[in-house]
């Protein structure tokens, strides 16, 4: 009895077919992480912005502190050599207007960076 094995062959057409679609799903699946890796690199940049104007805000807003203690102890100091209450008073109502006048533009200041911050992280990304 002999064997009647047939060997089973895809033919040709089949295989460019499906060759041709798996190039299809490599270039489509590139496609969709270049474009996954471009939006993390924006979403990094745009991370890195926020923390660096949080960082300056940050820094800006220490330095006034350190100010604003320094213009107390000098306070501090004048009030101990004051020769009377009237010059105490006068000392006392010089250094509020100071401080209210540095703490206005100190306020806007930080305002301003802020609001820059909060800008930039909104900007669309560069291409």
């Amino acid at each position: 009895m002999a064997s009647n094995k047939s060997s089973f062959e895809i033919p040709e057409q089949m295989r460019q077919m499906a060759d041709q679609s798996v190039d299809q799903a490599r270039k489509a699946f590139d496609e969709y992480m270049a474009a996954t890796r471009k939006t993390v690199s924006t979403v990094e940049d745009k991370a890195s912005s926020m923390k660096a104007g949080a960082d300056d805000l940050g820094r800006k807003a220490l330095e006034y502190t350190e100010e604003h203690v320094s213009a107390a102890f000098e306070l501090a100091q004048k009030m101990v050599r004051a020769s009377d209450v009237q010059e105490m008073m006068a000392l006392q109502s010089d250094y509020m207007r100071k401080q209210m006048e540095a703490l206005g533009e100190q306020v806007r200041e930080l305002g301003d960076k802020a609001a820059k911050t909060a800008q930039d992280a909104v900007k669309p990304g560069k291409d």
